[in-house]
């Protein structure tokens, strides 16, 4: 009787382990034939919250209901490659009706897992697609190419003596290898030689913080490098110590202490990204027909705090149409 019992709740536990153990791909997740979008983010900062918040309310605008249209599996790699394309594949692994990328990173991994079940990828966060190799293929989204000219113009208004601008980038991310390519082009037109500094990995920012401080440049430019956002509020203490302005790429890097950005607006870039995957699912248009987007509107963003602890005063024909992130 006990070896009976036994083998009968062998049974019961196999059979839950199985029914648990389904796949959420377009035809088995537990909601169905519901189409499934993983959604892989590269890791957690405001700027990629904020484009998979935009994402969702994109597909939402677009008469999308979730789990009736579509259900979520959302992954974070902790910015973490190894993780990015574990997430990938696993995505690939549950046959998901669409994989959307935040950051080149989980970008590039997604469509790598994608290409050979040619499941659609999206990606938003993507300074420079081409760049990334994400510009053909079953794959679209946005770019969040930075208004360079226009930070450099801010820079220069604000900081008119400024001549030496510092940037520290990941020389693995062609978004920001990109970014700084474009800053060392045009800066001289403005009056300004660029410092930068490349890391390999996030341990290694703080100690270039350190190095570019000692350089004794005017200023420093943020870009929307992963690695680099990943610690930017330790970066700030260091600057502000040193009496360096920092300026962010984005609205969020000025709320948590940048001066000031000439930047887009991540949940409009997010939202975008979403109206476009809403017409994959509808069938309306495959991601190979649709061209990548450039998304160029941009503000300029101010934190008055740090403008008065840095000294510095905007000007007034800036200040008439720039935005108080401290007002929101």
């Amino acid at each position: 009787m006990k070896k009976m019992m036994a083998l009968a709740m062998a049974v019961v536990m196999t059979m839950a382990a199985l029914t648990g153990c389904g796949g959420s791909g377009s035809g088995d997740s537990a909601n169905g034939d519901v189409p499934v979008i993983g959604i892989s983010q590269y890791g957690q900062h405001a700027s990629l919250d904020n484009c998979r918040e935009g994402f969702l309310l994109g597909l939402e605008e677009s008469g999308l209901v979730e789990g009736v249209d579509y259900v979520i599996d959302y992954q974070n790699a902790g910015f973490d490659d190894t993780i990015a394309q574990q997430i990938a594949q696993n995505f690939s692994a549950n046959n998901v009706a669409l994989m959307c990328g935040i950051a080149t990173n989980s970008a590039t991994a997604c469509y790598a897992a994608a290409e050979d079940k040619n499941i659609p990828v999206i990606f938003t966060a993507i300074t420079d697609p081409v760049k990334a190799k994400l510009d053909s293929g079953n794959i679209t989204g946005t770019s969040d190419k930075l208004p360079i000219e226009e930070q450099l113009k801010l820079i220069r208004a604000l900081q008119p003596d400024a001549k030496t601008i510092g940037i520290l980038y990941t020389t693995s991310e062609p978004n920001s290898v990109s970014a700084v390519e474009e800053y060392q082009a045009k800066a001289p037109e403005y009056g300004f030689t660029i410092e930068a500094i490349g890391v390999m990995q996030q341990s290694e920012v703080l100690q270039a913080a350190d190095t570019m401080i000692s350089k004794g440049v005017d200023c420093m430019t943020n870009l929307t490098d992963n690695n680099v956002v990943g610690v930017l509020p330790s970066i700030l203490e260091k600057t502000n110590d040193a009496g360096i302005p920092v300026y962010g790429s984005e609205i969020e890097q000025v709320k948590i202490g940048c001066i000031a950005s000439a930047g887009i607006e991540y949940v409009a870039l997010g939202k975008r990204t979403g109206e476009m995957a809403a017409k994959i699912l509808k069938g309306e248009a495959t991601a190979e027909e649709m061209p990548y987007e450039t998304i160029t509107d941009s503000e300029i963003y101010y934190n008055p705090d740090v403008l008065t602890a840095m000294g510095l005063t905007l000007p007034e024909d800036i200040a008439a149409e720039a935005i108080d992130v401290t007002a929101e």
